[in-house]
Order: C-alpha cells, then structure tokens, then sequence
C-alpha cells in the first residue's frame, strides 16, 4: 500500500481512497466528485479529514491514507495507513450500536453518541496498513 498521491481518487473496484500522512503541509483538495456526491480531503501529517457534500465522514489523528473506503447505512469498510498509531473517528448514525473488526478480529461493540460519532483506536507502524469493518447491530 501507498499514500494517496493526488489525495483522493476512486478506484476499479468503486471505492475510494484518500490521505496523505507524509506531507508536511496541510493540504487539501475540493469538488472531487464520487457517486453523485462533493467530497473535500484535508490531509497531511498530523490529521486526515474527509467531508461530504459538507458533512463529516473520516477523520485520523495523526494523518492516514485510507485505501478502499466502502459505506453504506449497515457497514462501513476501509483499510487505513499510517506511520504510528492513530485514532479514527467516523461519522455513523447517532445512538446506534456498531460491531468492530480490526484485521478481522472482533473488538466489541460500540455505541455513537448523540452526534453519531464513533471513534477506534489502530495500531500503525510505519508502512503498515489495518483493515477495519463496522457493521450496524
């Protein structure tokens, strides 16, 4: 896996992937078109932000590339990388419960909170990817 050089891009497959947690500058991309929808991409080292059509997706602390990112209103699938550990906080449907699996181990359930955020640690080093998938209860 590699950083997403021009920082977001839909792949073959009809997912997207985006970040860039190698620049040193924050940078940032408008009006990418996907699936009907404006998605705008902040990334660089320190966070990794995703909005679309102005709302809250994706974001990393410190900054991530995500590989294969696939929602929908039951599950939510990506791969993320990075060069050290990272919270991800994902935007999902307020006070719903959610079963976590990191690299296809069964972390728990967790609940969003009014806002509908929900936020998981991974565990990074450098060049080194997790697969994440959060399925509604």
């Amino acid at each position: 896996m590699a950083v997403i050089a021009e920082l977001i891009r839909e792949e073959e497959n009809g997912a997207i992937s985006f970040g860039n947690y190698l620049l040193t500058e924050k940078t940032k991309q408008d009006g990418f078109k996907y699936n009907g929808d404006s998605y705008k991409i902040k990334t660089f080292n320190e966070i990794t932000k995703l909005e679309r059509n102005g709302a809250f997706v994706y974001e990393s602390v410190p900054g991530t590339a995500v590989h294969d990112f696939r929602a929908n209103d039951k599950k939510v699938m990506f791969s993320v990388e990075g060069d050290k550990d990272a919270q991800v906080t994902l935007e999902l449907e307020p006070e719903k419960e959610y079963k976590v699996h990191v690299n296809e181990v069964y972390v728990g359930k967790m609940k969003t909170n009014l806002g509908g955020k929900l936020s998981i640690s991974v565990e990074l080093e450098e060049n080194d990817h997790v697969d994440v998938v959060i399925e509604k209860q």
